[in-house]
Order: C-alpha cells, then structure tokens, then sequence
C-alpha cells in the first residue's frame, strides 16, 4: 500500500494538480478496502505473508507485520498530503488521524527497548524474535522518535546486524538463518529494500551514512555488471550481503532474475542523483535543494523538469569553490553543506554561479 507516497512524489516530479484529484476517490476506495480487509480490532493490520514479497524470510508466526503495517502509515500520512495539495481540510485531517493512531500502535507494540528494533508479532501480539530488513520500514514512515531512531540506525554499521560490506541484507548477521551466499531473504541484499532504508535516513537527516551506503551499494551492483574476473556480467534481483556478486539460492538455480532493471533503476539512478549527488525537486515549490556532505567536483547537466533543463556543477576554481548553473526558468535553489553552510537564492533564468566563500 504506497500508492499515496508514489503519488506524493510524482507530483513533486511533474506539477500535475489534475492527477492528484482525479487519482483521490481511486485512492480513498483501495485504502477502505484494505481497511475493511485487513484491519483488526486493535487497529493494526493482518495481511497475507506475500504482500512483503519475502518469500522465505524465516519469519514464521508472523500475524501482524511491521512492513505492511509502516505502509500502510506511509500511505495514510501521504494521503493527508495529498488532501492538503488539493486543499480538502476533511481528506487531510482524516487520514493524519489514521496516520497518528497506526503510528502509536506500532511505537508501542513492536518497539523493543532492549535490541533497539521494531519486530513482527504473532496473532497473541507477542513480538517474535527475528531481526529483518522489514524493521527499518517505521524510518520512512516516520515512526519511531529521535531516540529510537538513533538506536535502529546504530545496526546499519554494526557489522554484526545489518552493517555487513554490502549494505543491507535483508537478514540480521547474527541471526542462525543468515547465510552469506543470500539464499533469498536469509541475508541477500535487494535494491528495492536498500533504496527503503536509505530514504527512511534521509527523513532523520543521517544524509552522510546515506551517501556512503548509497556509494557502497552502488560499487557492488558496478561489480556485477563488470566483473573483475572479466566474465559477462549483469544486473540482478538480489546481491551477497559479504562480498562481491549476485546472491545465490541452492534450490533455485534460476535466482536472482537477471536484467532486473525496474529495481536497479532506484539504486543507480534514483540514488545517484537524490543521494550521492544530494539533489531534492520539487516542480510545484519551484525548488532545487543540494544536500552534500563536502564540496567535491560533481554536479549533474541537462537535468529535465518538465520543460526547464537546469544544469548545477560544482568546480574548483583559481577563485575558490564556485557553483555553476544554467536554467531556462527562475527557480529557488538551497545549498546545504553539511555542518558548514546553509543558504537559499533565487536562480534567474540563462546562466549564472555563485563562490561558496562568498555565502
């Protein structure tokens, strides 16, 4: 259930208002049929073990799910934005109260204190014991506050838990079903779940570990597709979560898809541009944010916003660092060094730069 955050985004990419009202009453049907098909007494949501498309994730007993559940929280806060873009105070408010309501039930019954992580319950609503990829779901939602957060992002370096040279598997290290080879959801590291986690970082504002597990991310899946042994390399469905290639399955000798494009597609160029380049659009506020860790020659050319191709580099110069860009339209940039600077300009149309000391 995240069409409302597909949504929410693709407006923020395309401006189109008309979409938005006319996709509404589409939206408000599936998310009451989800509540009438899933939802139980205690507010929380049972839904087939499939909907978290892992497959074999030793995650038996699971009745409540904290991935479902987390969508289902992303889903209802976007819905309230998207009542807020159409200016519907009686769509905002309803689903934000739907968003505060899941939010609590998920804080309270599947945080653990002790591990520093969210788990599935079964259907007595105790906690089970696995720790999966499907934990780091309540960042993007939002769920978990600035203490929690910490304590779930500490595993994301632990080596011993999901800080493993190819981040993330999709299983714990220290779980007794991880296996180093993948075998599926029993530690193999998949794009889709790795672009999840690295969003939800952003939302906590952790934007330099984000851009080294990006970058990290992205050195192996370049290892895939060029290997250094020199044999024909690809693009896969699900990566070793230790060392370099794609993961492996012993009953399976078909796994992981190949050319598996419409996942790989976030990690290479979603990511290269929203994180290891820092770039944020949005076309309705007219704003470009540049989010970098430190100044380094990179930047992006002919980047096209419906109709406007901007293009922002960042050069070092005999005047010190200096960013240029070009735009055919006026639009609001923001640099964010990190720790450094922080300024918002107006960018005229036709070509201009700014000297970094000079902010």
């Amino acid at each position: 259930p995240l069409f409302a955050w597909a949504e929410f985004n693709l407006y923020h990419k395309s401006a189109n208002k008309r979409r938005v009202k006319e996709i509404m009453p589409v939206l408000q049907k599936y998310m009451e049929w989800v509540d009438q098909t899933y939802k139980q007494p205690n507010g929380l949501y049972s839904a087939p073990f499939s909907a978290s498309t892992m497959f074999n994730s030793p995650r038996q007993n699971t009745y409540y799910a904290v991935d479902f559940n987390s969508a289902m929280a992303i889903n209802c806060a976007h819905m309230s934005a998207l009542g807020d873009i159409l200016n519907d105070k009686e769509i905002s408010f309803q689903y934000k109260r739907a968003y505060f309501s899941l939010k609590t039930r998920i804080n309270s019954m599947m945080w653990d204190s002790n591990s520093g992580f969210y788990y599935d319950l079964d259907k007595n609503e105790q906690k089970l014991s696995q720790k999966t990829i499907a934990g780091f779901w309540p960042l993007l939602a939002e769920i978990p506050n600035a203490d929690r957060a910490d304590a779930l992002i500490d595993h994301l370096s632990n080596p011993c838990t999901f800080g493993t040279d190819h981040p993330f598997p999709t299983l714990s290290a220290d779980s007794p079903n991880f296996n180093e080879n993948g075998e599926g959801f029993c530690g193999g590291v998949y794009p889709a779940f790795n672009f999840m986690v690295i969003k939800g970082l952003e939302k906590y504002q952790h934007y330099e570990l984000a851009r080294e597990c990006a970058i990290r991310h992205l050195y192996f899946i370049l290892e895939g597709l060029q290997p250094a042994n020199g044999k024909k390399g690809d693009m896969y469905e699900a990566y070793k979560p230790c060392k370099e290639g794609h993961a492996v399955m012993e009953s399976d000798p078909k796994y992981p898809k190949q050319r598996y494009l419409q996942t790989v597609g976030l990690s290479t160029i979603a990511l290269m541009i929203e994180n290891v380049i820092g770039l944020s659009i949005s076309l309705p506020r007219k704003t470009v944010d540049w989010i970098i860790p430190n100044l380094e020659i990179m930047g992006i050319e002919k980047l096209s916003l419906k109709r406007n191709l901007i293009t922002i580099l960042s050069n070092k110069s005999v005047r010190g660092w200096e960013i240029q860009m070009e735009s055919e339209k006026l639009y609001y940039f923001t640099i964010n060094i990190l720790d450094q600077k922080k300024k918002t300009l107006p960018i005229p149309s036709g070509k201009c730069s700014m000297l970094i000391d000079k902010l």
